[in-house]
């Protein structure tokens, strides 16, 4: 009888960006859940929580997936906000939560699909943008911010209907702050 286990056991070692999103979900849940914070820790995490947010909110309203190479706005900063905003957002979560074991099952889960995640990403937008691309990442740095803007020229508008439309953000910035909603529930 084949469970599939063959399978999801190659898929885990050669395509595990298949499951970054849902391991990233699962982590939220988990630590809210389970998480028995008190204040001295809830309120600095809540603080990374929402910075997290707000920083995958700001890019995604940038974002030209596919169509245009995105410079301007949080990518003057650093080629991979949404990471930034997601990695913020997994700090802030597993310091919220109160829970010991939350801090190395985040880094094992930020070792195992991130670097693979910006290293296929950076190969897809150099294959389409060329030497745009080269320029670009010569002067960004993958997930550490630049201190001034990429180009002090450029400026690029935010669109909230962008970032609803192509990654459905302000959906999953509810979704994470109900998640924290429920994480200060347990607030003791």
């Amino acid at each position: 009888m084949d469970l599939g286990l063959e399978r999801f056991f190659h898929d885990i070692r050669y395509r595990r960006e298949r499951y970054r999103q849902f391991v990233g979900v699962a982590f939220v849940v988990l630590v809210s859940a389970a998480g028995r914070p008190d204040r001295a820790v809830f309120i600095p995490g809540a603080i990374l929580v929402v910075l997290g947010v707000a920083t995958r909110l700001w890019a995604s309203g940038y974002i030209k997936k596919n169509q245009a190479l995105a410079t301007d706005g949080p990518y003057a900063y650093v080629r991979h906000p949404l990471y930034v905003g997601n990695i913020t957002m997994g700090f802030g979560f597993a310091l919220a939560s109160g829970l010991w074991w939350s801090f190395p099952l985040l880094l094992g889960i930020l070792l195992a699909f991130y670097p693979p995640a910006i290293r296929r990403e950076d190969r897809k937008l150099h294959r389409r943008f060329g030497e745009a691309w080269e320029e670009w990442c010569r002067e960004t740095r993958a997930l550490l911010p630049r201190l001034t803007p990429y180009r002090q020229d450029q400026q690029g508008n935010w669109s909230f209907w962008q970032s609803l439309r192509q990654n459905g953000e302000p959906l999953i910035a509810l979704f994470l702050l109900s998640c924290l909603y429920f994480l200060y529930l347990n607030l003791y």
